[in-house]
Parts: structure tokens; sequence; C-alpha cells
């Protein structure tokens, strides 16, 4: 099972923070740093600094660290035009030596895009759909050759598709709730499902219909990586647990019903019941960023007995 690290920075926090937790990830064994693709903060915290893009800051990271992968849960399609986000994945694959994926989803946070003048179109899922089209077509277009295409929203003519990822195949993520056209797009394009935020028994049908779809796809099932994202708060003991849910603004109860949350043991044993449904990688949602004593006992006591 991998761990993941999965951050918010829009609730509050500058890069010099992320690349403390990004390089805390790598020191402690973690398979990679995931963030956010957000402009606006949610709930009741002040947000400050302010943003910060997350195309940028994974930038930044791949010069700063070795080894970890480098990616994002979701890129929103509505802050970027496909072809400019295929340029800045290959730019930010080659900075960090091919270790970079691409999560990418529709978009959906209205106000974030009321703040910042970007535009919400009403369709935006036939969107992402040309969006992954025209961003795997581009990387996939051998050198040499052009890549065109005639989409309802999106046209591109003879693009020289360039530059290339470092990687031959950047690792595309998809992932989401719905029942029918998520499955459909994952079944086709993605090489990992991911299951934001969700129970074990959700997740299990929904891993179901992904593997249904990606079998219809012409692939099989198993071409793809299933995971899960949930928000983690693991103390050695009771009070520990309280200290951190009330540091991030929830419940203990509350934390072990929807995420991972409790003793080491606690959150080892529900980590292995996503296992048994066939998760293979889990992304632990850190809220609180300046914690850095967290990810030192997820690593030594979490982590060690899923290896």
């Amino acid at each position: 099972m991998d761990l993941r690290i999965f951050t918010e920075p829009q609730q509050g926090a500058t890069y010099d923070t992320l690349l403390t937790v990004a390089k805390a990830t790598e020191d402690l064994g973690f398979d990679a740093f995931f963030r956010s693709d957000h402009y606006l903060r949610m709930g009741s915290t002040d947000g400050l600094p302010g943003p910060t893009d997350a195309w940028l800051t994974l930038a930044g990271l791949a010069r700063e660290t070795k080894r970890i992968r480098l990616g994002t849960l979701m890129t929103a399609g509505t802050f970027r035009l496909p072809g400019v986000l295929a340029i800045q994945v290959a730019q930010v694959d080659q900075m960090s030596g091919g270790r970079v994926e691409l999560g990418l989803g529709a978009g959906w946070f209205e106000e974030e895009h009321k703040a910042y003048g970007i535009p919400f179109p009403k369709e935006k899922f036939a969107r992402l759909e040309e969006q992954l089209a025209i961003v795997t077509g581009l990387w996939e277009t051998p050198a040499g050759q052009t890549f065109s295409y005639d989409g309802t929203h999106y046209q591109l003519t003879d693009s020289p598709a360039l530059p290339k990822p470092a990687q031959s195949k950047v690792p595309v993520l998809i992932g989401g709730h719905g029942a029918t056209r998520t499955p459909r797009l994952a079944g086709r394009y993605a090489d990992e499902f991911n299951m934001p935020f969700a129970s074990v028994e959700d997740s299990e049908r929904q891993f179901a219909r992904v593997r249904t779809a990606a079998e219809e796809a012409g692939r099989k099932g198993t071409d793809l990586v299933y995971s899960n994202a949930l928000v983690a708060c693991v103390g050695k003991d009771d009070a520990e647990v309280a200290r951190r849910a009330a540091a991030i603004g929830r419940e203990v109860e509350e934390l072990k019903a929807n995420g991972l949350a409790g003793s080491p043991d606690e959150v080892a044993d529900k980590i292995g019941r996503y296992a048994e449904i066939g998760a293979q990688r889990i992304y632990l949602q850190i809220l609180d960023l300046d914690d850095l004593d967290h990810l030192d006992l997820i690593s030594a006591q979490v982590q060690s007995q899923l290896q």
C-alpha cells in the first residue's frame, strides 16, 4: 500500500511551508506529495497569506526534491486551456526528472471563479472529456509529427505537440463519485482512479464501475491503479487525536467515521479494509501543515505496518 501526502494549500500556506512538508514527505519515506488546485479558501479559515498556484508550486518542488512523485488532486479543467496545460505539465515533468502525475477534473467551486475572474462554463464535463483527449493526444504524438483536434469546445490545428514530458507516459488520474460519466472517462483515459472521501462500501461499488468501464473501452480493469483520498488525524493516544482534530476544526467521531482517525493501529486497520476492496494507494489529506510530528508518527507507526 502506497501512502501519499495530500495538502490543501488554499486553506492557508506559503510556498516555503509546502516545501517543508514536501521535504518531510520525502525524508519520511512517503511515496508522493500532492496538492489541491484551488484559488479560494473554504470554510471559516482566513486562508492567509493567500493562494499558491498548483503547477508553479510543483515546478519549484520538482527542483527541490529528488525521489517523491508530485501531482495534483485535481487540476481544475476550468483554470487552464488544455494545450497550455500539456506544456506546463510536460515542463514540470522534465524539471523533476520524470516524477509528475496529472490529476484532472472538471472544476466545481464557482465562488473561486467569480473571485478571480475565471469563466465558469455551464457544461464542464464535456469540456473535461475534450481536455483529456487533447492533453494525452499532444503527449502521444510522435516527435516530428503534428496534432490537430476539432472539438465542440477546443480546436487545435497542426500543433507541433511539444514539449514532451520526461516520462514516456505521464500518469493521468481521474476521480469522483459519478456513477456513469466519471467511470466512462476513467476507463478510457485514466492510469489511476481516485475515490475521494468515501466509505469502503461506496469505494467498492465505484471501483467495480470503473473496472467495467475500462473493459468496455478495450482495456483490462487491472490496467488502472485504484486509490482513495481520506483525511488523516492520527495520535499516539486519545488526547493527541483530540488535539489534532480540534486544530483542524473537526470532531473525533466524525473523523473516525469518514476518514482515517485514531491510534496508529486503528488507522492501519481501516486502511487494510480499503486494501481488501482493491485500493492500492491512499492519499492522506493533511490539513495542519505546521504539525510535522503528525507525519513522523504516521511514517513510524502506520506506514511501517503496511510494508
